[in-house]
């Protein structure tokens, strides 16, 4: 028998897990924008792969690496930061679609719900990681205490395993929710069928807004737009963005007061910056790319690379290592395979757009190659050395 509740005490609500009876939180929705948004991370996760392998080229490959063509990373790294800009919309609107399923009642209904709603946990979460860090990146701000490219590398991966894995996992729902006309979908209220068009239109002209207003900075032909993203092609030194100044890297005017180049070899040498302007002087055209996802197209001078390592008597085939004047950074010191450094377009160049290089610009001399990460067009350049 139920004891008497006693006056003047206010009963407890029944706590009941969240309801949601909104539209659109269906499969059918799910499967469309995951459809996108599968294809996003594959493109980022390709070119990702390219833009690391450029930087960080294991041992074994780095005389494999191509030097053609000489806007590949230029295109390739563009499309890294635009993909990925698109993928945050994508990836909002999917977390928005599903999110009613977190919140499933009973959490669990067995082993095989449990796995399913790890691998979900894992998705999630390395996909938001992956995406924000990427976004953070861009605009240089490392608000955590870990290594960005490391973290970023090793989560690409996770992400797309964890893709795969979904894939293979809910592979029957989304084969019956893939279409308009399929099983699933037919069994959906049709008249969701409007607002569904409406919200996959709506995230489409979201992507389309921000991809106008942030790839002019790779684009060129469209960098009047150029409204959202951190660099402007025709904003810097020279007409040409910078991510490290000359100040950042601690150059003085006392170490380019006494600059030299030292070439390392077979018959080693070392030039003033007169007569290294004495030297036969070739123009190349070539973008400058960087990770951050800004590319300028700008005309160089200065000499061949291949020119300086025949002078120290280096065999065919050889390979380089470059070594800057900064006093730290990670890219302090670079190499180069012999596809570079026997390409006629490398060049350490003395000259931009017609003008000596400022310091910004790693005056007196620095590495300009076709197809390379900005980071390893090295300024400052003080030695080369022959491998």
């Amino acid at each position: 028998m139920r004891p008497p509740r006693l006056a003047g005490r206010p009963s407890s609500p029944r706590v009941r897990p969240p309801s949601f009876s909104g539209r659109l939180h269906d499969a059918r929705t799910a499967t469309a924008v995951g459809r996108w948004l599968g294809a996003a991370f594959a493109v980022c996760f390709v070119t990702g792969l390219i833009s690391h392998y450029l930087q960080h080229p294991p041992p074994w490959a780095a005389d494999a690496l191509p030097a053609r063509p000489v806007w590949g990373y230029r295109l390739t790294q563009g499309l890294h930061i635009g993909t990925g800009l698109a993928a945050i919309v994508l990836l909002l609107v999917k977390l928005w679609t599903v999110y009613p399923r977190l919140f499933a009642w009973p959490p669990v209904r067995g082993v095989r719900h449990a796995l399913e709603r790890l691998s979900v946990a894992l998705l999630v979460a390395s996909a938001v990681l992956e995406v924000f860090t990427g976004l953070l990146n861009i605009v240089e701000w490392y608000p955590w205490p870990f290594g960005f490219i490391q973290t970023h590398f090793a989560l690409a991966w996770v992400a797309i395993g964890s893709i795969l894995l979904h894939l293979a996992v809910k592979a029957p729902e989304i084969r019956a929710h893939w279409g308009r006309r399929s099983a699933g979908t037919l069994e959906l209220p049709a008249a969701d069928g409007p607002d569904r068009r409406a919200l996959l239109l709506g995230t489409g002209a979201a992507i389309g807004v921000i991809t106008l207003t942030t790839v002019g900075q790779a684009f060129t032909p469209l960098k009047r737009l150029d409204l959202l993203a951190p660099r402007h092609p025709d904003l810097g030194p020279m007409g040409l963005p910078v991510n490290r100044t000359a100040a950042a890297a601690g150059i003085t005017a006392e170490a380019l007061d006494d600059w030299r180049l030292e070439v390392i070899g077979p018959t080693p040498y070392r030039l003033t910056l007169d007569q290294l302007r004495r030297l036969p002087q070739t123009s190349v055209r070539l973008p400058i790319a960087c990770v951050e996802g800004w590319s300028v197209q700008a005309r160089w001078r200065g000499v061949r690379i291949g020119d300086l390592l025949a002078r120290a008597g280096a065999p065919r085939g050889a390979g380089l290592r470059v070594t800057s004047l900064e006093a730290a950074g990670a890219y302090r010191v670079m190499e180069m395979g012999r596809d570079y450094a026997e390409d006629p377009l490398t060049l350490l160049a003395l000259e931009l757009g017609g003008e000596v290089l400022s310091a910004d610009h790693g005056y007196p001399a620095r590495i300009i190659a076709p197809n390379r990460p900005g980071v390893l067009q090295t300024k400052w350049v003080t030695r080369l050395e022959v491998l």
